[in-house]
């Protein structure tokens, strides 16, 4: 029962594909993020085709839909299709494990990008941000901004995902090694979701005593939340500082509505992902390692240039 189930959930996702029969001259890949919802999922997976088609390859684009069993089936029914290398961010790290796994049993590489899945052996590679890095530098900018001490409401990620468990590690090294002075008066998850954001950070101010200086976020989106239930207060002089450089965010640090964002470079870490899968492809090139991480950076007022989507902010 489990195989016959597996291969019709596989049959339907390869239904769905909309990408034309694969030819031999032109090598396809397939591209997977976890959501074609997320704006941050939506400029990765358009770097991904950006740079296959530099490259010379088939890109099929697979939206996981928040769903690992979709995101399973995608993969799958690639497989079927005879794709010949795999990139993808994946929804959920221990919940996809076996399709990449089945996937690099049938001797088609896979190179992961945002979120890594250590327990499938045999990964081509990892490109990614290194995210505890992330969240130090928002540690970081909050030392610089308040060095007198502040107190901090924290929105976490998605829990049990390795960005959120990565950028609540680097915050906490900064700001627990920093002392006493540094205090989270509020802390919980808002599932890198905007409305959560906003709901999580109304319940944050209806609850405290007095607002907190900062209200750090994992993501922009919460961060971009938080700002609206920060407005519909009238309050000001609270720091927000978010995380992924989204153009929205980079036009509100601009426009002083966010302190900060950090910028993780997507599109660099999405590129260089299909690069390395497709000289694997294409000359049987390894990488010379197996993990690359870019550091992040803050982005403020005074160095927006750096953030690498601003040629889109209106």
């Amino acid at each position: 029962m489990r195989v016959t189930r597996r291969v019709s959930v596989a049959i339907l996702a390869a239904l769905a594909f909309s990408a034309p029969a694969l030819a031999d001259e032109k090598p396809a890949i397939l591209a997977s993020v976890p959501g074609l919802t997320f704006p941050f999922f939506v400029y990765m997976m358009a770097a991904f085709k950006t740079e296959g088609e530099k490259l010379g390859v088939t890109v099929i684009e697979s939206d996981g839909q928040l769903s690992s069993p979709k995101q399973t089936a995608d993969i799958e029914a690639a497989l079927t299709k005879g794709v010949k290398g795999i990139v993808l961010s994946p929804n959920e790290v221990e919940a996809m494990a076996p399709a990449l796994q089945e996937a690099i049993d049938a001797n088609v590489p896979v190179v992961t990008v945002d979120r890594s899945v250590p327990s499938v052996k045999g990964v081509l590679a990892h490109v990614g941000a290194d995210n505890v890095k992330g969240g130090e530098a928002q540690g970081a900018l909050i030392l610089k901004l308040f060095p007198a001490g502040a107190t901090i409401a924290h929105l976490r990620g998605e829990s049990g995902t390795k960005p959120a468990i990565d950028r609540n590690k680097g915050l906490h090294n900064i700001l627990d090694a920093a002392g006493d002075k540094y205090e989270i008066v509020f802390e919980q998850t808002a599932g890198f979701d905007r409305a959560r954001g906003l709901a999580v950070t109304e319940a944050a101010l209806a609850g405290l005593a007095k607002p907190p200086q900062v209200i750090v976020a994992a993501n922009d989106d919460m961060a971009l939340g938080a700002m609206e239930a920060v407005k519909a207060r009238s309050l000001s002089g609270i720091a927000i500082i978010g995380f992924d450089a989204l153009p929205e965010a980079l036009a509100q640090v601009r426009d002083g509505g966010l302190t900060a964002t950090i910028e993780q470079f997507p599109a660099k870490q999405s590129s260089l992902a299909v690069q390395i899968l497709v000289d694997f492809i294409k000359n049987g090139h390894r990488p010379p390692t197996q993990l690359i991480l870019l550091t992040p950076v803050a982005i403020t007022k005074a160095n927006l240039t750096e953030g690498q989507r601003l040629n889109e902010v209106k």
